[in-house]
């Protein structure tokens, strides 16, 4: 039976982790006295007897993880933004390409995506993979995200009694256009230019929308229905999945797929404007979710076992 040390158990991405495992009979969770969770000896230990480490802390934090793990064999699985473009670690979103798949099956490290990075390559890889979409195409992305992707202080603002007024209306953040997760979309998607990205956070627990919209002049003649054809070769699976249509009534919601670890993507519009989107839950396929079938790809498992589907 394999044995599996989540650092990090108590934020929101190790809650979520522990609860997709804690119900299973393949693997043994290793588990921390709450008052040594910052003890650099007791974490050490239970990362090196660890088959599969997760880490779900501050980068700093997690870089210092990385760093105690001496045993060759402990598979480290980092849910920080630390190591998604570094050289040596795998990127976790194995519906990207069959590379992808096995460049995880293979590693001892595993970078988990961003919530929003995982949304905006989820549409803009398979584009500029096949060339319908130039490496220096000049993208616009806008995110709606529900509270919980901003840890645990901001789930305190939000849920607190007599919380600022504000947070009662969606907010833009980022709005120097230098967020974390911008060196990522950029890597990992094959875009030689930053997106204009704007992330909205409003008040609803968790889900995700992640849009990119396009004129069809960006695209050297194809079109809507090439978009679409390219979506359904790649994403027919149970976890990242190609939907002729998710709206209700005209409207899309970003927290339709709260609770669940899969992703729809979407092609809405018409031939002229098109609007690319993706829709998950930032805590499942946007975390914890894509954390755990990459341990599922690692222990030689169906991906989606363990989780909510």
């Amino acid at each position: 039976m394999k044995k599996v040390f989540i650092d990090g158990e108590a934020g929101t991405t190790g809650l979520r982790i522990h609860k997709r495992l804690s119900d299973r009979n393949d693997i043994k969770l290793l588990t921390i006295k709450p008052e040594l969770r910052k003890n650099p000896a007791e974490r050490a230990k239970l990362l090196n007897e660890a088959d599969v480490a997760f880490l779900c802390l501050p980068d700093s934090a997690a870089v210092e993880a990385v760093a105690l793990v001496e045993n060759p064999d402990t598979v480290i699985i980092d849910a920080s933004t630390a190591h998604r473009t570094s050289p040596g670690w795998a990127y976790g979103f194995p519906e990207l390409s069959e590379e992808h798949f096995e460049a995880i099956r293979k590693s001892k490290r595993i970078a988990v995506p961003g919530c929003h990075a995982a949304g905006f390559i989820a549409l803009v890889y398979p584009l500029i993979e096949v060339g319908i979409l130039p490496k220096d195409s000049r993208l616009a992305c806008f995110s709606l995200t529900g509270y919980s992707g901003g840890g645990n202080k901001m789930i305190a603002e939000y849920e607190t009694e007599g919380r600022a007024p504000e947070l009662d209306f969606p907010r833009v953040y980022a709005i120097e256009q230098r967020h974390k997760h911008l060196k990522e979309m950029m890597a990992i998607s094959g875009l030689e230019k930053a997106p204009h990205f704007s992330p909205i956070v409003a008040d609803y627990y968790s889900g995700m929308l992640v849009t990119v919209p396009l004129f069809a002049e960006m695209l050297g003649g194809d079109g809507m229905s090439d978009i679409i054809k390219i979506y359904k070769r790649k994403y027919n699976g149970e976890i990242v999945r190609y939907c002729d249509k998710i709206d209700k009534n005209g409207f899309v919601s970003s927290g339709a797929l709260s609770g669940v670890d899969y992703m729809n993507i979407c092609v809405m519009g018409n031939e002229d404007r098109i609007t690319l989107c993706a829709q998950f839950d930032n805590l499942g396929k946007g975390a914890s979710g894509s954390a755990v079938e990459c341990m599922n790809i690692v222990l030689g498992i169906a991906p989606k076992t363990g989780l909510v589907l």
